[in-house]
């Protein structure tokens, strides 16, 4: 776990200067809060034995300028420690922010959800003691520590002496022992509270599922059994904090014990005089200040480092995609061809030496059975994966020769599964172009025959559709998601399963539109419904990751295999919903 502490301590070193402020302050409160003591401490014994007042001006003004000076310090402090921790925090989040983001989609794929949300914000809030319980409170504590050497040697070197190894007693050997106690439980809590937020958010987002399935009560019982576990450990951990502080205050009366041992003789023998003994004695308990959070630090060592290195697993991933160093050519036209491609995603093969061509400005259509590789062709060619053999060329120019960022620059991707943002439904479109005119956003929105729809809602663009889009229905999200992506103007359009969710009439009409009004130069289109193929310029069928049939519509009919035997098939199904919907609703043929 040592070296993850020294990757987070070296990505706070940006913010040095603000963390010696606040150590600095922090030295100031605690060296006010002992200056205080001790001073008052001599007040009361001096003024014990009625000197002259004269004689206690300069003590009350010391107690004076203490105790003001402390509640000072300790504001400021207060007030930097907070600034260094939010700094830091911020700058955690944007350090695993823009790690992350070239994983994406590729790398982030193998984890859940849930687990990258917990580690996006609870690992990383967790490093919000990185500063204020790891770092500052031991360099405070070396710092008083030597002062306070120096002011106790200068009276009693025994006595010094003393106070030294009580401070190293409570500052290192019980945070060692009670981390010693503390390591495997506070590696149990992290992991644990992590699989707890894993599980809520399933939980959350799959209500609809659990409630269908008669599951909820399955699920809550998993969740309350892994809080159980959670509070189990937390409660474990406050009770070793609780010892610690018991420790604490044992080895502080000890150390009070040893320093007037030591000291009453040389009253006794060297005429010391006896005021000495209540400022030591006071001096004492106000320095075991310094060191009363390190056993908390150390106690919070497992949680840090497991954070950390949960962080730094994701970090240290190398992306799937190592982009390319060299500057982007530029292209002039946009013809594609896959030259062998072979791609094995783990150990499954998706495509097999797979051969396929796409002039510029076609109207090209990728139809199959479900796991043919249709989608698998798209992530390849926005660079979302990497194929283990052969060549994709998008104008001529290997995509080797692209970063994935630039290709959709030119490449605009309608997914299966589209994601909607919790906001508007403007939100959502300008997110495929925020510079987009309104005229552009009403042509997007007629094309996706959206336009009934947001003229029907008393906010029209700007109704809020919640979280993933669930205040819509799914045909609704879908055609959202279509108008997103024919805002961006891309000379290349790929839509995977645009019909998806949507009734038979709209999915009719809008291949219809597709085809015959193609919205970009050249648009391809991932669809198992053979719907309108009679206008693409060319169909590919593809089967076990290999294009098994090519050509026209009817070119493709006339040759009696794969193609013709799916299209007669949807033929027939459709023939049958006609007949049923004509004789009477609900019947079922």
């Amino acid at each position: 776990m040592k070296p993850v502490l020294f990757r987070l301590v070296k990505e706070a070193r940006p913010y040095w200067k603000w963390m010696t402020l606040a150590a600095l302050l922090s030295f100031f409160t605690i060296g006010s809060g002992v200056g205080l003591l001790m001073t008052a401490a001599y007040l009361i014994a001096r003024a014990a034995l009625q000197p002259s007042i004269a004689d206690l001006q300069v003590a009350v003004v010391g107690v004076r300028f203490f105790g003001l000076a402390r509640g000072i310090f300790r504001y400021l402090e207060r007030c930097v420690s907070h600034e260094v921790t939010f700094r830091l925090l911020a700058g955690f989040r944007t350090w695993f922010y823009r790690a992350i983001e070239p994983l994406a989609p590729g790398r982030l794929g193998a984890y859940h959800s849930g687990d990258l949300l917990a580690r996006a914000v609870t690992d990383v809030e967790q490093l919000e003691h990185l500063y204020v319980r790891m770092i500052g409170p031991p360099i405070v504590a070396l710092i008083v520590t030597a002062a306070l050497w120096s002011i106790f040697g200068a009276i009693d070197l025994t006595a010094a002496a003393i106070l030294v190894m009580g401070l190293a007693a409570a500052g290192l050997g019980v945070p060692l022992w009670t981390q010693h106690l503390a390591r495997k439980t506070g590696e149990r809590l992290a992991s644990s509270q992590s699989e707890l937020q894993t599980r809520l958010l399933d939980g959350i987002q799959g209500l609809a599922e659990l409630t269908a399935f008669n599951r909820v009560a399955a699920h809550t019982e998993n969740i309350l059994g892994l809080n159980d576990e959670a509070l189990s450990l937390q409660r474990r951990l406050t009770l070793l904090n609780g010892l610690h502080e018991s420790l604490l205050g044992l080895i502080m009366n000890l150390t009070v014990l040893g320093v007037l041992l030591a000291v009453v003789p040389s009253v006794a023998r060297e005429g010391l005089n006896g005021i000495w003994l209540s400022v030591l004695t006071l001096g004492v308990m106000a320095a075991f200040e310094a060191v009363a959070p390190l056993p908390a630090a150390f106690q919070q060592h497992a949680q840090t480092a497991t954070a950390g290195q949960r962080l730094l697993e994701l970090i240290d991933a190398p992306p799937v995609v190592q982009p390319s160093t060299q500057p982007a050519p530029a292209l002039e036209r946009f013809d594609i061809q896959f030259q062998n491609v072979f791609f094995r995603y783990e150990s499954l093969p998706i495509l097999k030496d797979l051969n396929l061509s796409i002039p510029d400005g076609a109207r090209v259509a990728l139809v199959g059975p479900s796991g043919a590789g249709k989608s698998t062709m798209a992530h390849l060619l926005l660079r979302w994966y990497i194929a283990q053999h052969g060549e994709i060329q998008m104008g001529g120019q290997s995509l080797e020769a692209f970063r994935p960022s630039e290709l959709t620059d030119w490449i605009s991707y309608l997914p299966q599964h589209p994601h909607l943002f919790n906001g508007t439904i403007e939100d959502n479109l300008r997110r495929g172009n925020p510079a987009a005119s309104d005229n552009e956003l009403e042509d997007c929105i007629r094309f996706a025959m959206l336009d009934d729809l947001i003229r029907r809602l008393p906010h029209q663009r700007q109704t809020h559709i919640g979280e993933q889009g669930l205040q819509l229905s799914g045909g609704e999200r879908r055609r959202l998601a279509l108008a997103r992506g024919l805002l961006r103007k891309s000379p290349i359009l790929i839509l995977d399963e645009p019909s998806a969710d949507l009734d038979p009439d709209t999915e009719r009409l809008l291949f219809q539109r597709l085809w015959t009004q193609p919205p970009a130069r050249t648009l391809i289109v991932i669809t198992h419904r053979l719907i309108g193929m009679e206008n693409a310029d060319r169909i590919f069928y593809l089967q076990d990751g290999t294009v098994r049939e090519s050509g026209r519509h009817d070119e493709l009919l006339q040759k009696n295999g794969a193609y013709r035997r799916m299209w007669t098939a949807q033929q027939q199904d459709a023939a049958v919903e006609s007949l049923r919907r004509a004789i009477k609703p609900g019947i079922t043929l």
